[in-house]
């Protein structure tokens, strides 16, 4: 599977919140369906994304990418830190999901 290319058509065709701030906002309200974190997230936002997402039973998907390339991947062009699926579209990043819980 295409990690990128699913994160690309997830906040092409679904909704996907960008950002760490704005991630940790959502996922302490239980809002989401997975949260993808960049490489290079500084240590204290991962504990804080882990930490509510778990709360949550919302799972995590790290990624071996930087920040800056998982902008890009979005087509923005800022470095993204982290990011939230609300909503995954015509995507098929869900399946990274599946493939976590059935034991990578």
């Amino acid at each position: 599977m295409d990690v990128n290319k699913a994160i690309r058509t997830a906040v092409d065709t679904g909704k996907v919140v960008l950002g760490s701030k704005r991630t940790v906002k959502f996922v302490k309200h239980g809002e989401g369906k997975l949260v993808v974190l960049a490489s290079n997230i500084p240590s204290e936002i991962e504990e804080d994304v882990k930490y509510y997402a778990k709360l949550s039973n919302i799972p995590v998907y790290q990624h071996k990418i930087t920040s800056l390339e998982l902008g890009a991947v979005c087509g923005k062009p800022f470095p993204v830190a982290a990011l939230l699926v609300l909503d995954e579209g015509l995507s098929n990043i869900m399946e990274l999901v599946e493939k976590k819980e059935g034991g990578e």
